[in-house]
């Protein structure tokens, strides 16, 4: 696997560096548009609508039009924001795991660490386990701003991205309003039902029947024949791992606990001065 992203996950004083790598990949055949009458492949090129020219990847911009203003986003412009230069996974807080609705979960990430040193990577993967929470995180990918969960899974920590509240939609449906009655022998036969499927999760008892059975189909052409000269009728086409800082963990988780006990104290006097 190739890393994607370098970083570090932050909570108090103490720093993790990490290396992230994406956790799952497409297993379906990749399949492109070509011509029915002669097989000669469709392509899609940029043409700016004003003066009609091929434009390079390189000299494309962004824009945002909010239907009477078109604001253009330059490359430059988007590198500027402060989120976009950040490299740190910053844990904001650690919540009980069935807290977070599965409907939220995203994209997944392993994380490893990019440091001689793995203390402080085996410190959180430990606490988490003890703990029994999840880390709330958050950090910038890919232009954007992504609110994760960190948790363990085997001994590899697992950066999975969350939906933001907003996207996520509400389900008000009208039909489930009605008042509907389950009499217990129903329920009772649905149980039984049920009992009757029961068995332990194995992903790999589970396969992509319509993937097995497209390339079946596609090397049964090839065996008989059936294909077309790609260049003829397609066409040609044209890590720094030094270690950051090193501090004395120990001495950064005693300095985060103490942080976070005067900021709750003063908290604390504040809220006691204000109820005066």
């Amino acid at each position: 696997m190739r890393s994607i992203w370098k970083g570090s996950i932050t909570f108090g004083l103490v720093n993790v560096p990490v290396k992230l790598y994406s956790a799952t990949e497409d297993h379906d055949v990749s399949l492109h548009q070509v011509h029915d009458e002669d097989g000669g492949r469709i392509r899609y090129e940029r043409h700016c609508e004003i003066c009609g020219e091929k434009v390079a990847y390189e000299h494309i911009d962004k824009a945002y039009d909010d239907g009477e203003h078109t604001v253009i986003l330059t490359k430059h412009d988007i590198s500027s924001l402060p989120e976009e230069r950040s490299k740190e996974i910053d844990v904001v807080e650690f919540v009980p795991t069935d807290q977070i609705d599965p409907l939220m979960f995203d994209r997944s990430y392993y994380l490893e660490p990019d440091s001689k040193s793995t203390k402080s990577y085996v410190l959180l993967r430990r606490t988490l386990e003890a703990t029994e929470r999840t880390a709330i995180v958050q950090f910038a990918l890919r232009s954007k701003t992504r609110l994760a969960a960190l948790r363990v899974r085997d001994d590899v920590l697992v950066l999975q991205t969350l939906l933001w509240d907003d996207e996520v939609r509400e389900a008000a449906f009208p039909s489930l309003d009605a008042d509907v009655r389950i009499q217990k022998r129903e329920l009772d036969m649905a149980g039984q039902l049920v009992a009757s499927f029961e068995s332990d999760f194995d992903p790999s008892k589970f396969t992509d029947e319509y993937q097995q059975q497209l390339r079946t189909l596609i090397q049964a052409k090839i065996e008989q024949g059936d294909t077309v000269d790609t260049d003829a009728t397609f066409g040609k086409t044209e890590d720094d791992d030094g270690d950051g800082e090193v501090i004395d963990l120990m001495e950064a988780l005693k300095r985060s606990v103490e942080s976070t006990r005067k900021k709750t104290t003063t908290e604390s006097k504040t809220k006691s001065k204000k109820g005066a």
